[in-house]
């Protein structure tokens, strides 16, 4: 069993995306904190895998980005659910802490 205090994560780089592993190298998943200044974007991508992965909003608001130039509203306590091989990216409208998970893990 871990716990990890997410407070511990709440750093931002000025116009750039910070990213913290919180899990690593498990079997099962990874859980990643990335910590998105206001204005900035995790740019759309995808993996040519089989698995699934979320996003979660911890704090801010921005946009959860897909295909095609879909933009939907992401807000704190928003939660995307995907196919890790479905376009998916993320941009802040404010400074924004997102969650992400990956199973299996890449």
């Amino acid at each position: 069993m871990q716990i990890i205090h997410l407070d511990d994560t709440n750093e931002f780089t000025p116009g750039q995306m910070k990213r913290f592993f919180l899990v690593e190298n498990s079997p099962n998943f990874k859980i990643i904190n990335f910590n998105l200044d206001a204005g900035v974007t995790f740019p759309v991508h995808s993996h040519d895998l089989d698995g699934e992965l979320s996003i979660l909003v911890l704090d801010g608001e921005g946009f959860f980005l897909g295909a095609n130039d879909a933009e939907i509203p992401a807000n704190s306590g928003d939660l995307l659910v995907s196919q890790i091989s479905e376009p998916h990216g993320v941009r802040a409208k404010t400074k924004m802490r997102i969650l992400v998970t990956i199973t299996p893990p890449i």
